[in-house]
């Protein structure tokens, strides 16, 4: 882990001093990660690569301000930032029309992929991420932001503050409803997941 670290900050190093090769070994080690990120964040593919790319093309241009630390949290929060840039763009220039988004050669989203996973967990797997993510598309966009970076990125309360530009007690009160709405629209639809993923009832 230490020598990948080393290794991680040389590429660092080397990238912002303008070599490009470095950097491409950057986007190759965390463009997975990146574009599952923005796909939660966005809802469908299409936006999700759009948002990926422009975080790339973004974090190249500011890598000079990268200062040290972890590297994949600075740029989740430009992942992040991007997305969030978008979706204020939307509101100000909504779409006339709306547009089914699932591909039909792809209906399930994007893979999941698992070297362990049986053929049976891996369309398991689909299915709870599949119900997850249309959980997720269904939130505000503040909402939405918020969850994706403290329950599938792991950022702290203080970090998400940062990022998004508001107080504390924000960030806790919109992932607070975040949750309640999610855990209510996957009951809304448990009868469709797993036996094993489905939700046991309040009452």
């Amino acid at each position: 882990m230490a020598e990948q670290q080393l290794a991680e900050q040389a590429l660092i190093h080397d990238a912002q001093r303008g070599d490009v090769e470095a950097y491409n070994s950057l986007v190759l080690r965390y463009q997975d990660r990146v574009y599952t990120h923005t796909y939660r964040i966005m809802g469908e593919e299409a936006s999700a690569a759009d948002a990926a790319q422009d975080t790339f093309i973004t974090a190249y241009r500011r890598l000079e301000t990268f200062r040290g630390g972890n590297f994949r949290a600075w740029l989740m929060r430009v992942a992040t930032n991007t997305c969030y840039d978008e979706l204020r763009r939307r509101k100000r220039r909504p779409a006339t029309s709306l547009e089914d988004l699932s591909d039909p050669d792809n209906p399930d989203g994007p893979p999941l992929p698992s070297d362990s996973a049986t053929p049976e967990q891996i369309v398991q797997q689909q299915e709870l991420n599949d119900a997850i993510q249309n959980c997720i598309n269904q939130l505000n966009d503040e909402q939405r932001i918020v969850l994706v970076m403290s329950d599938v990125q792991g950022f702290s309360y203080q970090e998400i503050a940062d990022s998004v530009g508001a107080q504390m007690g924000t960030i806790k009160s919109r992932l607070s409803r975040a949750r309640v709405n999610v855990r209510r629209c996957l009951q809304a639809v448990q009868e469709l997941l797993p036996a094993e993923y489905r939700l046991l009832n309040d009452d």
